[in-house]
């Protein structure tokens, strides 16, 4: 059977119906973790509203701030869907950046 996986993708393990979010400097202050993981098949920004009703108002403004990496590429689209087994980094903006 042929890898219908998007291009480049098909070293990444298979999906697994969940996103691995990983925190930076003052967002991993702000969430109180380093990593988490939420369910798929949603876009960035209804992600960003489940993780600011779960950490509440600190890491909302963290988020409102931040930068996202989807799998390492910087995300321009916060209304595309965000793939199954992807990490998303969260990048809050950094001191002399």
């Amino acid at each position: 059977m042929a890898d219908t996986r998007p291009a480049g993708t098909a070293d990444r393990p298979a999906a697994t119906g969940t996103l691995t979010i990983r925190y930076f400097a003052g967002a991993r202050a702000a969430a109180g973790r380093t990593e988490e993981t939420a369910s798929a098949g949603r876009c960035l920004d209804e992600l960003l509203g489940e993780l600011s009703a779960r950490h509440g108002d600190r890491l909302a403004a963290v988020l409102r701030a931040a930068s996202f990496l989807v799998d390492g590429v910087t995300c321009h689209d916060r209304q595309a869907p965000l793939p199954a087994g992807a990490t998303i980094d969260v990048l809050p903006p950094f001191a002399g950046g």
